[in-house]
Formats: C-alpha cells, sequence, structure tokens
C-alpha cells in the first residue's frame, strides 16, 4: 500500500470505521436523533456543531483536492445551520458521510509527491500536513461527540 492508499485508508477509518481507536463517526451518530443532535449539554457544543465543524475542514480541502480555490475561514467552521426535524439531520450526516468517502477517494489518487508540495500558500504547510490535519481534527471532535452522547444517553 502506498502513501496515498495508507492515508486515505486512515481518513476512511476515523469516519466509517477500522482504526485501532475502535470508534468512527458514522457508527458513533448511528442512533442519535436530531434532537439529541441540537441538544446543548452544559457548555459544550451540540453534536450537530461538532460534526458540522469536522464537515466544514474536510469540505474545504475537498473543494481543493477538485481543483478549485480554498474558500474557508475559521470563524465560520461553527456556523451549523439550524435542523429542524430528523429529515434534515439524516441528511447532514449523508452529506458529511458522502463527502468524506469523495475525500478519501482523491486522497487515494494523488500523486505521493503531492504530499510535500505546497497547499494553496505557504502559509497553510504542504498537502501532509492538511490532510493528516483533518484526520487529527476529527479523531478529536469524535472524542467530543462521543462523551456528548453519553452524556444525552444517561439523561445529563
Amino acid at each position: 500500500m502506498n502513501l496515498s492508499q495508507q492515508t486515505a485508508k486512515q481518513f476512511r477509518d476515523v469516519f466509517t470505521g477500522g482504526n485501532w481507536t475502535s470508534v468512527n463517526l458514522k457508527e458513533t451518530l448511528t442512533g442519535v436523533d436530531w434532537q439529541q443532535a441540537t441538544t446543548t449539554v452544559h457548555s459544550l457544543n451540540t453534536i450537530a456543531a461538532l460534526v458540522y465543524h469536522i464537515h466544514y475542514y474536510v469540505q474545504a480541502v475537498l473543494n481543493v483536492l477538485n481543483g478549485n480555490q480554498l474558500e474557508a475561514s475559521d470563524k465560520f467552521s461553527f456556523d451549523v445551520p439550524a435542523m429542524h426535524n430528523q429529515e434534515d439531520w439524516d441528511k447532514f450526516v449523508a452529506t458529511t458521510l458522502a463527502d468524506a468517502e469523495q475525500f478519501a477517494a482523491l486522497v487515494e489518487q494523488l500523486p505521493e509527491s503531492r504530499f510535500t508540495a505546497i497547499f494553496v500558500d505557504e502559509k497553510y504547510g504542504n498537502y501532509h500536513r492538511n490532510i493528516y490535519g483533518i484526520i487529527e481534527h476529527t479523531h478529536y471532535h469524535l472524542g467530543q461527540i462521543v462523551l456528548i452522547k453519553k452524556i444525552l444517553l444517561q439523561g445529563q
């Protein structure tokens, strides 16, 4: 397995399973309904806000991998759209997972030399830093989602 394939696998694993932590976004969100996803626990972000935040950066880098400009700003990364019902939540989760798979598929096709190339602008570092950063970022917020889900299931 080359670097591109290995990186794509690690990315997929945090979203759909197979990593050594035995936790992934898809399984963690299974059984979370829209009301739970939008419920604030203590002063923490909601599950919906954290999923949006994860997806925001995946989508930003995905745009670059698709040959487009980087159009993202940290100040918008928690601007989760309102969710009014289960259909809104289900559609949002499905889009998040579909975009993650598209991201992984594009990473899988990257020439290994791209990993050391500058990502959009020197201030952002190289592709390796950004792609692995997304993986680390997802693991970090996934841990928060797991804890919030546990609190919600215990009735706060």
